[in-house]
C-alpha cells in the first residue's frame, strides 16, 4: 500500500500520534503536548498507510542557524522497512541551509544516524525535567 506523506498538522489525530509514541516505544507523550510541540516546529511530517498513522517526526528550526531533529517514531510493524530512514532523510533535507542540524539519539541508535552524516558532539549538555530517569535510561552522564 502506498504511503501518504503530510507536512502540516491539519487533521492530525493527536490521540493516534500519542499512541504511536507509546508503541514505538518512545515514551508517554500526551496528545496536548504533541499538539504544542508539533505546532511549534518549523518542519514536520506524518506518514499514513491506508489512513493509519505509521510514522512521524519533526524538526525545531529557526530558519538559518540551528535545526534540531526530534520525536522520530515508527510503528513497530513498520520498523525495519526503511521508513525511519526516509523520515530522517526528509527532515535533514528540509533543514538544509541551517548552519547546524542537531539531534539526540536513543542510546545504541547512534550508528543509524551516522549514516546521515551526524557525528557525536563533545560539548552537548542538557537539563531534563527528570534527570534521574534520563541517567537511568543512558541519555545523561554525570562525567
Amino acid at each position: 500500500m502506498a504511503l501518504d506523506w503530510r507536512h502540516t498538522t491539519d487533521g492530525v489525530d493527536w490521540d493516534e500520534l500519542s499512541a504511536l509514541y507509546r508503541d514505538a516505544p518512545l515514551g508517554d507523550k500526551p496528545p496536548d503536548l504533541l499538539r504544542t510541540v508539533f505546532g511549534n516546529s518549523l518542519f514536520k511530517c506524518f506518514v499514513f498507510e491506508g489512513g493509519r498513522l505509521v510514522g512521524a517526526g519533526r524538526a525545531l528550526a529557526d530558519g538559518a542557524d540551528c535545526a534540531y531533529l526530534c520525536d522520530i517514531a515508527v510503528l513497530p510493524s513498520h520498523q525495519g522497512t526503511g521508513l525511519g530512514k526516509q523520515i530522517v532523510a526528509h527532515l535533514v533535507e528540509r533543514s538544509r541551509g541551517h548552519r547546524k542540524i542537531i539531534l539526540y539519539a536513543v542510546p545504541g541508535k547512534e550508528p543509524f544516524y551516522r549514516k546521515f552524516g551526524f557525528l557525536r558532539m563533545k560539548t552537548a549538555m542538557a537539563i531534563f525535567s527528570n534527570p534521574q530517569q534520563q541517567l537511568e535510561r543512558g541519555y545523561l552522564s554525570e562525567d
